[in-house]
């Protein structure tokens, strides 16, 4: 992360393949004047959150690239004026200017003069006789090395117009519509259809509809919509309002990483975001305008939000504060909406905050200052302590309490988060549409008539349209309106790009469709002039990048991609583009055969781990991977001496689909060339073909402004990779084969564990009362097995331990290691109900 502007993958020097090394990222320091903050962010493989390195400010000198300071110093921001007004400016500036101006209401730009100061310039502005209203005025300097800097926006009433009354209206339902959703309805006329469709369908599920669309409007892919088509934005809002929808722009703190907008150092881009959002509606037409804003900065990713409590809640809420002052400047109707989580009124790190004179909780703050708030309440059940009732009913009190009525929106989540290290309680991803709707008339049922509810919002679009009724033979989809056009080629050729010796990078641009282009497939080979088909399929992603991963060294690949809409109509190939893949001393590994099969009340993976040239078993090798469809638990296993590993998923029943994906595999010497699995079956493992498989169709990324790919505590963990991209080759089909060993029993003395103790399940929750401070484990274990938890080793003289529990989830790490063998890690996660985790996935 280089100054919250720029987000850059390193490259990894692990010559062993151990899975540690040294990691650097080449920055061109060319761009930079001035202080450059720099941090390294990476997934825990045992948490699969994120951890970060310390934060380091590099000072450049480099003048040449420094852009101009620029204020507008008159008149004054939010005031009345009437008459001639004098716009005087202030620039402060390395090197000599070139022009300084201003302009009004986003017209053309005007040239400013000079005063006869040193840095100050003016403009003599005659507004039209009559004229009422909120005008905007802007400034911008360019010095002579063509570094150019802007003002922000100062807003003046005029013909002593008033401010408008903030009219907050309700929500229910609402859906967040990200990115690279966004873009294609601003660019792609025949995707509103297919969104139309789904927020009126009320029939297939027994849903309500969908009302209101908050609407992510950030850059996508370095274009920034809102400055470069403003037209785009305005043609949608206006079809929307036609239709009867209500439309709040989504933003953050304009970051590229959102959270860092929370620091007080990045307000000013937070700032002017909002303003973005501002101008717009100022010069759009009424039926164009936004109908709210709605804010998702969530600061508790930041890695100090529980180290410096309470700076970073400090500073957010001042960010927040500073984002409303704009709209309250420029005096319009536009309801400022923020996006918390449902704990900042119960975790440790959002108590007894310090803010204006007051110190309470988190939530109450931002409900004081805010016209509304939607309580990302992800839970998959609607009553018990901790379901999505008992989550809302502090917020909706609250609410009460300060006269804001339908001020509070109950958000749930759709979204796949296997992949992260929050627990599937927080989806309906695994138990489906059918079972969500039935939690959601509960929530309706117990605070539908409440003052304060504002309705329902889902997250998101792209993962409930794909959500079926359940797992079952007999599931229901949602079908999107009849189509049998194809989608058009893609806009730009493909060009590749190799990132090191595995992995090679695709972008191309945006193809059209008559209704909505869902995905692009990436075809791989390594001929020229191959003919694209399911055969060497690489992979396909949502948006304009393919991150091709675990290819072979010293290798030229040929890339062609098609884009495909969402009723499965393929348009043409693209031209050929092709990279070649850098030098590794690590030989390839692969997964040849793995196998699913029920247990009788889970489902159970075995899978096995070769030499990709020789096909020796290869021991030891550490597998990360998730349960996919109707479960969706994340198991660590170990190969054994034959390269076998297997594990089992939460309960499941056994007619429900399952599938597994792997994600990770190292093992001493080897990389894992994923792109060469094969899915055959363990008892035909011997003969096996060289070609890339095909994975059944899994939930696609959406790394929008706010997305981290597999960023495990951002707000939207989203698919499989960074960029979007889903590869295919994970899973497979396969026989049973060895379980852990070591631990053979795991016991508390209070709460109820869940799933119940297995040896081949690794991540536990166990849910205890609010009010106890400590538990006692027990742990059984096979003979000369060491076990330590948290570090403190245990005995067989003395196999318990008292556990003291935070005030909000408690983490309990349990090494395992055998005689001789590899050290297996349980984890398991103490949640005393009332009291929720310091960080879950937001939307």
């Amino acid at each position: 992360m280089i100054n919250a502007e720029t987000l850059a993958d390193v490259h990894t020097d692990d010559p062993d393949g151990d899975g540690s090394g040294t990691w650097y990222c080449d920055i061109d320091a060319s761009r930079y004047d001035g202080p450059v903050e720099i941090a390294v962010k990476g997934w825990d493989a045992g948490t699969r959150y994120g951890v970060w390195s310390p934060f380091v400010t590099l000072q450049v000198e480099n003048p040449a690239a420094s852009k101009p300071v620029v204020t507008i110093d008159s008149p004054a921001d939010g005031t009345q004026v009437d008459g001639a007004v004098m716009i005087e400016m202030s620039v402060q500036a390395k090197n000599p200017l070139s022009s300084a101006e201003v302009r009004i209401d986003g017209g053309k730009w005007l040239k400013a003069k000079a005063d006869g100061s040193s840095g100050r310039y003016k403009y003599l502005w005659k507004p039209l006789s009559g004229a009422s209203g909120t005008s905007r005025i802007e400034a911008r300097a360019t010095d002579q090395r063509g570094n150019v800097g802007t003002s922000l926006t100062t807003y003046v009433r005029l013909g002593g117009a008033a401010a408008e009354p903030v009219t907050v209206e309700p929500q229910d339902r609402a859906i967040w519509i990200w990115e690279k959703a966004s873009y294609n309805l601003f660019y792609n006329d025949g995707s509103k259809e297919v969104l139309d469709a789904l927020a009126q369908d009320t029939a297939t599920f027994q849903s309500d509809p969908v009302t209101t669309f908050y609407l992510g409007i950030d850059q996508l892919y370095g274009t920034r919509v809102m400055q470069e088509a403003p037209e785009k934005v305005r043609a949608f809002v206006s079809w929307a309002h036609s239709r009867g929808y209500k439309v709040h722009a989504t933003i953050a703190g304009g970051t590229i990483l959102p959270y860092m907008g929370a620091y007080s150092r990045y307000h000013e881009i937070a700032v002017r975001t909002m303003e973005d959002v501002i101008n717009y509606n100022l010069s759009a037409a009424p039926d164009e305008r936004f109908d709210g804003v709605n804010v998702d900065i969530e600061p508790y990713i930041l890695p100090d939000f529980k180290t410096a409590q309470p700076s970073v809640q400090i500073q957010y809420l001042d960010g927040l504060s500073k984002m409303i002052q704009r709209r309250d400047a420029a005096g319009i109707n536009l309801p400022f909406g923020t996006v918390i989580p449902r704990w900042y009124d119960s975790a440790a790190q959002a108590q007894n905050i310090p803010w204006r004179g007051t110190a309470t909780w988190l939530s109450e703050h931002v409900q004081n200052i805010s016209d509304y708030v939607a309580i990302m309440d992800y839970r998959d059940t609607a009553d018990g302590s901790a379901g999505i009732i008992q989550g809302a009913l502090g917020e909706l009190a609250y609410a009460n309490a300060i006269g804001k009525p339908g001020s509070v929106v109950i958000a749930v989540e759709t979204l796949d988060i296997a992949d992260g290290g929050d627990p599937e309680t927080i989806t309906f991803r695994e138990e489906g549409r059918t079972h969500m709707e039935s939690e959601l008339d509960k929530v309706y049922a117990a605070v539908g008539s409440d003052p304060a509810f504002a309705g329902i919002a889902m997250h998101h679009y792209d993962p409930l349209r794909q959500l079926p009724s359940d797992w079952g033979p007999d599931r229901i989809t949602w079908e999107p309106p009849a189509d049998d056009s194809s989608p058009s080629a893609v806009s730009v050729r493909p060009t590749a790009a190799a990132f090191d010796h595995q992995r090679i990078d695709v972008t191309f641009g945006r193809a059209f469709d008559n209704t909505e282009v869902e995905e692009y497939y990436v075809y791989r080979s390594t001929d020229s002039g191959f003919e694209p088909d399911e055969s060497n399929l690489a992979g396909s992603t949502r948006g304009l990048l393919f991150s091709d991963t675990g290819l072979l060294p010293n290798t030229t690949y040929y890339y062609k991609v098609a884009a495909v809409d969402v009723r499965g109509n393929r348009g043409p190939a693209s031209d050929e583009t092709s990279a070649v893949t850098g030098d590794t001393p690590l030989a390839p590994m692969v997964v040849r055969g793995m196998e699913i099969t029920h247990t009788g009340t889970s489902a159970k993976v075995s899978l096995r781990v070769v030499d990709k040239e020789t096909n020796a078993p290869i021991p030891a090798a550490i597998v990360h991977g998730r349960f996919a469809y109707g479960a969706g638990k994340f198991v660590d296993i170990v190969t054994d001496a034959d390269g076998m590993a297997s594990a089992t998923s939460e309960a499941v029943a056994a007619d429900r689909q399952v599938d597994f994906i792997v994600r990770r595999i190292t093992a001493p010497g080897y990389y894992w060339a994923k792109a060469y699995d094969v899915r055959e079956p363990l008892s035909a493992y011997e003969q096996q073909a060289e070609t890339p498989s095909v994975l059944p169709e899994e939930e696609h990324a959406d790394d929008g402004p706010h997305q981290e790919g597999n960023a495990v505590d951002g707000p939207h963990q989203e698919g499989s990779a960074a960029d979007g991209s889903r590869q295919e080759g994970s899973a497979a089909d396969g026989q049973p084969g060895h379980s852990l060993a070591g631990l053979l029993a795991l016991t508390f003395g209070q709460g109820e564990l869940s799933p119940v103790f297995s040896p081949d399940i690794t991540r536990y929750t166990l849910n205890v009362e609010r009010d106890v401070s400590a538990v006692n484990m027990t742990a059984a274990a096979a003979p000369e097995t060491a076990v330590a938890v948290n570090d403190v080793p245990l005995s067989a003289e003395q196999p318990s331990v008292e556990i003291p529990l935070d005030t909000d989830d408690t983490t309990v790490v349990i090494a395992v290691t055998p005689p001789g063998g590899q050290t297996v890690t349980y984890t398991v996660t103490v949640v005393r109900q009332g009291a929720e985790a310091a960080a879950p996935a937001g939307p």
